[in-house]
């Protein structure tokens, strides 16, 4: 079996996290995707779609605190660089109505894009996990066993990677 040894470039030579350099890389247009999913009852989804939570429209305020988060991922992230994002996108998909016995499902999309020299993963998750956070936070009052499921990257490109499609 062939063995590769895989450096980490977050670690300096004796083990200590360091930023990564990245003034020699290329500029390249540079997007990822990220997906996640925020399970919920059946009558707390209902009362979203009718704007009957009392903090506010749970899907625009979420899109906004994804948006948001997503421009501050270097503040979050310590190792990641500020990044001049071009554009940042969160919508959101009713994967389930849900039922008594099942969940409903809301499926929630961060796309970020930047021309840079490193990729734009981390803030694509960043804003898929803020939405879902916003979510839970907004709704919590009515449905306390809500939760966030599956926050996964699904697309990058841009670099010298290409493309990669993980979903």
């Amino acid at each position: 079996m062939h063995s590769t040894i895989m450096t980490l470039s977050h670690l300096d030579e004796q083990g200590r996290a360091q930023m990564v350099d990245v003034s020699a890389k290329a500029d390249t247009e540079r997007v990822a995707i990220a997906k996640g999913e925020v399970l919920l009852q059946a009558s707390t989804l209902a009362l979203i779609r009718a704007g009957k939570i009392e903090k506010g429209e749970v899907f625009s305020v979420a899109r906004v605190a994804g948006i948001l988060a997503a421009k501050r991922t270097h503040e979050l992230i310590p190792m990641c660089h500020p990044l001049l994002l071009t554009d940042v996108a969160v919508d959101f998909e009713i994967l389930e109505e849900g039922t008594d016995q099942t969940p409903a499902r809301i499926g929630i999309t961060g796309t970020a894009k930047n021309v840079g020299k490193t990729g734009v993963e981390m803030e694509a998750l960043v804003a898929v996990s803020t939405a879902a956070l916003t979510i839970y936070d907004m709704a919590k009052a009515v449905d306390r066993a809500m939760h966030m499921n599956n926050v996964r990257l699904v697309l990058k490109r841009g670099g010298k990677s290409g493309e990669i499609r993980l979903e």
